[in-house]
């Protein structure tokens, strides 16, 4: 199918794109377009005018005194690739290199995927988990527990822009680790689990366990992840908690593919696979 007649821009600066989306009602952003351009073309989206932001200076990974940064227009690709990403917070990158096919991940951007905030895409579950803030060319920042607002909805305001992702280092002794159960046709995640845990002399002393795929947005296994703080991560203790995730599923999503119910228990199937990873990786 051909999308509808629009208009196409190319921005110089963040200003500029900003401008641009303020002149012409209902244009869109262009990054990557492995999101929209697909939308397009099924005219699920009609935009008046395209602000192609490739130009923009805004694909870089740098890391110093504890935080990762990550430019807004870093594809899947560079970030899983990075060794700096890889050594401060090893979770994205694992996380990355599991995002749709090679062309997907040459092409989309971090920073597109959070903006779009699809249920299914792996990167807003990662980043909710490891503590992320998004900022924005406005000046803006939001913490990834308060970004993601409904399906394909952030808090992101009219016409501004992701521009970085920055998220705290965690070194030895911290585990991380994403698993999902992909759509055997897009890689979407029909449910997964990223998790963080702090080990210290045997025992959990932080855990994050978040839940993506199977409802609109990500959610915080906060039942789980206060049973096993304080705890040894013993296979009987995580598979207790791992039972505890359903309680934070409400109204699970459900389609041809996958039943709400069914998606509720990968989730739980996702989150005792992907805690018994990341402990290993803690130690």
């Amino acid at each position: 199918m051909y999308p509808a007649p629009f208009e196409y821009y190319r921005a110089e600066t963040a200003q500029e794109a900003t401008e641009l989306l303020s002149k012409h009602v209902g244009a869109k952003i262009l990054a990557g377009g492995h999101s929209l351009v697909p939308a397009m073309k099924y005219r699920v989206a009609a935009p008046s005018a395209l602000v192609d932001i490739g130009r923009l200076n805004l694909n870089y990974i740098t890391a110093a005194e504890g935080v990762l940064k990550i430019g807004a227009l870093s594809t899947h690709a560079t970030v899983a690739s990075s060794d700096v990403v890889k050594h401060n917070c090893a979770i994205i990158a694992q996380g990355a290199a599991g995002i749709g096919d090679q062309m997907v991940r040459n092409r989309g951007t971090i920073g597109g995927s959070l903006a779009h905030s699809d249920p299914q895409a792996d990167y807003p579950t990662l980043v909710t988990c490891v503590g992320a803030t998004i900022k924005t060319s406005s000046g803006k920042s939001y913490n990834a527990d308060t970004f993601f607002k409904d399906m394909l909805t952030t808090a992101l305001e009219e016409n501004d822009i992701i521009t970085e992702i920055t998220m705290p280092v965690y070194g030895s002794g911290t585990g991380g680790f994403y698993y999902k159960i992909p759509h055997p046709a897009s890689g979407y995640a029909v449910a997964g689990a990223a998790a963080l845990v702090t080990v210290e002399a045997g025992i959990c002393k932080r855990v994050s366990l978040v839940v993506g795929g199977a409802t609109v947005n990500p959610v915080r296994a906060v039942e789980a992840e206060a049973y096993l703080v304080g705890k040894a991560p013993t296979s009987e203790n995580i598979k207790a908690a791992a039972a505890m995730v359903a309680q934070v599923i409400k109204n699970p999503m459900g389609d041809g593919y996958a039943s709400g119910a069914y998606r509720t228990h990968l989730a739980g199937v996702a989150s005792e696979r992907t805690l018994v990873e990341a402990v290993h990786r803690a130690a």
